[in-house]
């Protein structure tokens, strides 16, 4: 289909800066003020190990989509990149896998800050008012939404250093004070505070795997459909804490996933062969950084104040770490502010990114092609974004759980990066960047992640996909039947 530039083309306007701070803003809200805690719930001690094991899958799925977005610099991503090297089925499937993933991601972001800003009874509402807002940024224009990304992503990290700085402090102070430690348990020992499965079930979110899940209770399903393999196969020990920390790296990789937004804006920054390689890479590696000096913040200040004991530290981990020091008043503000800062600036990234995404396969009839246009006043897919935006409105108000929707999120864009992997195996070595090994690595490890979720989560994902599946085939018959009419 020939379309004119006014009606479906996207104009070259970020730089390497600007791409880079798309990024960052599309992870740090997740990792900063959800997954950590999540993490350190499920992995104790090992939390930071399982930051860099999601890190390390990453890496490597970074290089993949680097790879491919410097031969096939367009919108859409992976959907567009397995249609070009896997065929168009791949495609689809990659590109639902994102959308599913990356509402899940919005509607999480926006009811993470209402709970920094209104009371449980005002979550939902504010939350609504919230995407429609960052929606309406989107709306009128990519430049608008790289500089107010700016601005959020340096109060975000702002807020995270001065945290942790303050949560240092903190943990001095109360080694300092005669008994101040307590006693949180034998380190080492399965149900010691810090230790995996020792801080129960994160406040609102996943179960932490139980050394007896699957004797126990509701039985062998029972673990399987609240834990996931860990709970069905974790004992006391070695597999216990292998399996926990790897359910705790797929629930951090939900943090790292933002990197791929920067694959969307294939259209829309200047070189993008040169760019988009570069703020992948620059974005994931500064993130990492950051998330392993926080986690092993949290790892001190839980083994110094024995909190937050079984309750876990919940979807606001900073805030509580910042209460079981003794640290109120402004030093909760800053915190609140950071992480509000932290999610819109994710919120108002991601928003885009489903919209490129969108666009992409409204172009190839895989979505209602009246999803394709773009404003030519603005230069962004407007009706895209706004179905998008439905799409998270939506969720907010049916979802029933921040840390759920976290690990919905997770195994929908771990999905999306697995067919990544694969497509960049199958490129030509003109195209190649990056040894084949790290794809072969980067695709295992998705896979290996995905099965590591809840039970509930993979059931609940593969009747999403399901339905996908149903209505591409839907159309396609429709199509088959007005061909041979």
């Amino acid at each position: 289909m020939t379309s004119t530039p006014h009606s479906s083309s996207l104009a070259r306007r970020l730089g390497l800066r600007d791409a880079v701070v798309i990024g960052l803003a599309s992870m740090i809200g997740a990792g900063a003020f959800v997954s950590l805690g999540a993490a350190q719930d499920l992995a104790g001690v090992l939390a930071p190990l399982a930051v860099l094991l999601a890190a390390g899958v990453a890496l490597c799925n970074a290089t993949s989509t680097a790879q491919l977005a410097a031969q096939h610099p367009t919108s859409g991503g992976t959907y567009h990149f397995g249609r070009e090297q896997l065929g168009p089925w791949w495609g689809f499937l990659a590109g639902w896998c994102f959308v599913i993933g990356k509402i899940a991601s919005c509607a999480a972001m926006a009811l993470v800050i209402a709970a920094y800003l209104v009371p449980v009874s005002w979550h939902r509402p504010v939350a609504a008012l919230i995407v429609a807002v960052l929606t309406a940024v989107n709306l009128v224009g990519i430049t608008r939404t790289a500089a107010l990304a700016r601005v959020l992503v340096t109060i975000a990290i702002t807020a995270l250093t001065l945290t942790a700085v303050r949560l240092l402090i903190g943990v001095a102070g109360v080694r300092g004070e005669p008994g101040g430690q307590g006693e949180p348990g034998v380190p080492g020992e399965p149900g010691a505070p810090g230790e995996p499965g020792g801080q129960g079930s994160p406040s609102g979110g996943l179960a932490a795997p139980d050394t007896h899940a699957a004797g126990e209770g509701s039985g062998i399903l029972g673990a399987l459909w609240d834990g996931g393999l860990p709970a069905l196969l974790g004992g006391d020990g070695g597999p216990l804490t292998v399996l926990a920390t790897l359910q705790a790296a797929a629930i951090m990789f939900f943090a790292f996933a933002g990197y791929a937004r920067v694959a969307t804006l294939g259209e829309e920054v200047t070189e993008p062969r040169r760019t988009i390689p570069r703020a992948i890479l620059a974005a994931l590696g500064i993130v990492a950084a950051l998330y392993l000096a926080l986690s092993l913040v949290l790892v001190i200040v839980s083994g110094t104040t024995g909190q937050p004991g079984d309750a876990g530290w919940g979807p606001a981990p900073f805030r509580a770490a910042l209460e079981s020091v003794g640290a109120g008043g402004v030093w909760l503000l800053i915190v609140s502010i950071g992480a509000v800062a932290a999610a819109s600036g994710a919120l108002l990234a991601l928003v885009a990114g489903i919209s490129r995404t969108m666009l992409a396969m409204a172009r190839n009839r895989d979505l209602p092609p009246v999803l394709a246009h773009v404003s030519p006043r603005f230069s962004v897919p407007q009706r895209a974004e706004i179905a998008a935006g439905a799409g998270v409105l939506l969720l907010v108000l049916l979802a029933s759980d921040v840390l759920v929707a976290v690990a919905a999120s997770s195994f929908g864009v771990l999905l999306y990066y697995a067919i990544a992997n694969l497509s960049a195996l199958t490129q030509q070595n003109r195209w190649r960047l990056y040894p084949r090994p790290m794809q072969i690595l980067g695709l295992l490890g998705c896979l290996a992640l995905v099965i590591m979720l809840p039970g509930s989560t993979i059931a609940a994902g593969l009747l999403l996909i399901g339905a996908g599946v149903l209505y591409r085939l839907a159309v396609a018959g429709v199509r088959g039947a007005r061909a041979s009419a």
